[in-house]
């Protein structure tokens, strides 16, 4: 496959995005190649790749931590871009059966109990006012002079899903997830963003007060997040504690082209090529920018209200204190050995302590090496970026998990992996994913400086061949989607990784709707 595929307009479009037509070429080819998958020897389980922490451990680590967030090291990024449009996806699909139906037919319509996109809606109307935006539907809809108690008694279905789910109304289901209203307290409601700042705020703020937090957004909700940040945070700042907030935007760059199903460009009806969003392996360049030191990463929608944060609070400190602990360790290695001030016993010592417990895959025979060449080794494996990442026991929740991986050359380490990697056919692999015990439920900690104090180049530390290819649709044709090596698997895939058990509590995603109704996201 060559350049001559394109047209100049092609090349253009290309150029446009920041990228070029090489990096578009070897896109296409990995449609025709594939990704291996990851070999799976065994799940991470506690003792076995995962550590457990002690009452004691934890007051430890939790002390460590808090100096060098007092001293302004550490901050927070959140991946928010994702739109609400999955959470609202059983409400859409009922809302989308009224198109095109006669007035008479929409008011003749029965919610079947055997469907279950109408089973979901059904359970929102007779629990609506336990949502945190069930005030402002009301608002909107008295507004216009309608009562929703009235719509909902009339079988008004289609004009309260338009209230809820388009701009006739909130429309919620355009809206980013992170400003979504989530949760209710006395006097306001919060959205995730909100209780990310109040979050933030009690593990991250330094000295002086400022707590710092960056979150990666889509250029069409930029505004939207800039206005409501604008709008919210001086609610939860006092004359202790301001918020430094920066955005940045999935680069055009990061995109993969759409492939047909035999793998040519894709186009669209005016004959562009289409090009997609890479998934959240892209946001590995906006992690890189922001240039951080220590930086704890947590989805958008894992939050609970205020009288559930407090054991997020503390194991996000032991967390903290943990990867803080390991790399004054392996930064002391490291500064021993660019100043030569070690001797072969040093060696036995850093390997021993080192080895097992960022399961590096050194060669038992280093010690009787050369100087030289103990020294490129031990730079080898030492000199990496460093993440501490929590995780829960397994509660059958959708995304990957804690693994030990066997490599092309037959050294293992643990990974994050997702289904996605895994191949499923074989019976050997599919036992081996299925007896997972933990879950990675995004809750991590990144030393990302070297022990210079230099940030690293964190597209260096990435699996590119640990990215996927899924079928997708666009205006009713089948096409292929390439997704870049996740942020948290493939991305940091030649990252040194240490798993923690971490409690069930800390880990409240909000996929669908009605995983707001959930204890952990109502009011006492």
């Amino acid at each position: 496959m060559d350049q001559d595929i394109f047209t100049a307009q092609d090349i253009r479009q290309i150029r446009d995005r920041g990228m070029t037509p090489e990096m578009v070429l070897s896109q296409l080819q990995r449609f025709k190649k594939g990704f291996p998958f990851a070999k799976l020897k065994r799940p991470c389980t506690l003792g076995d790749g995962i550590i457990s922490l002690g009452e004691e451990d934890i007051q430890r680590l939790s002390s460590l931590y808090t100096e060098a967030a007092l001293s302004g090291r550490v901050m927070k990024f959140v991946p928010a871009s994702g739109a609400a449009t999955r959470m609202f996806k059983s409400l859409l699909a009922v809302h989308n059966r009224y198109i095109g139906k006669e007035e008479e037919e929409k008011q003749g319509f029965t919610l079947s109990a055997d469907d279950p996109d109408e089973r979901a809606f059904r359970e929102c109307l007779e629990k609506i006012d336990r949502f945190a935006f069930f005030q402002d539907l009301k608002a909107v809809l008295s507004r216009d002079g309608l009562r929703l108690e009235g719509l909902i008694r009339e079988k008004r279905y289609d004009v309260l899903l338009d209230y809820l789910l388009t701009n006739r109304g909130l429309n919620l289901a355009r809206l980013p997830k992170g400003l979504i209203p989530f949760h209710v307290y006395p006097d306001h409601t919060r959205t995730p963003f909100q209780e990310h700042l109040v979050e933030s705020a009690a593990y991250t703020k330094d000295r002086g007060g400022r707590v710092l937090l960056h979150f990666t957004v889509s250029r069409e909700h930029e505004a939207a997040f800039l206005e409501h940040c604008e709008r919210v945070r001086t609610c939860h700042e006092d004359p202790g504690t301001s918020f430094k907030v920066t955005f940045s935007i999935q680069k055009p760059s990061t995109d993969t082209i759409a492939a047909d199903l035999d793998n040519r460009p894709f186009r669209d009806d005016e004959g562009a090529l289409l090009f997609r969003p890479g998934g959240h392996g892209a946001l590995l360049e906006n992690l890189s920018e922001i240039r951080g030191d220590i930086v704890f990463i947590k989805n958008i929608d894992n939050v609970v209200p205020d009288r559930l944060k407090e054991p997020t609070f503390t194991y996000k400190k032991a967390l903290g204190g943990y990867l803080l602990e390991l790399q004054g360790r392996v930064f002391k290695v490291l500064d021993g050995l660019s100043q030569g001030a070690f001797e072969r016993k040093d060696v036995r010592e850093m390997v021993g302590s080192l080895r097992e417990e960022l399961a590096l895959a050194v060669a038992e025979d280093l010690e009787g090496a050369s100087r030289q060449e103990q020294v490129r080794v031990l730079l080898h494996y030492l000199n990496r970026p460093l993440r501490v990442c929590g995780m829960v026991k397994n509660v059958s929740e959708p995304g990957g998990g804690p693994f030990w991986v066997e490599h092309a050359d037959g050294s293992i380490t643990r990974q994050i992996v997702e289904a996605s990697q895994v191949d499923m056919e074989s019976k050997e692999q599919r036992a081996i994913w299925e007896s997972s015990t933990h879950f990675n439920p995004v809750d991590l900690v990144c030393g990302v400086r070297n022990h210079k104090g230099k940030p690293f180049d964190l597209m260096a530390f990435r699996d590119p061949e640990t990215g996927f290819i899924s079928r997708k649709s666009y205006e009713g044709r089948e096409l292929k989607a390439l997704e870049l090596p996740g942020l948290w698997n493939g991305g940091m895939a030649q990252w040194n990784t240490v798993f923690v058990e971490v409690p069930l509590v800390t880990f409240n995603p909000v996929k669908t709707l009605m995983d707001l109704l959930r204890k952990e996201h109502q009011p006492e």
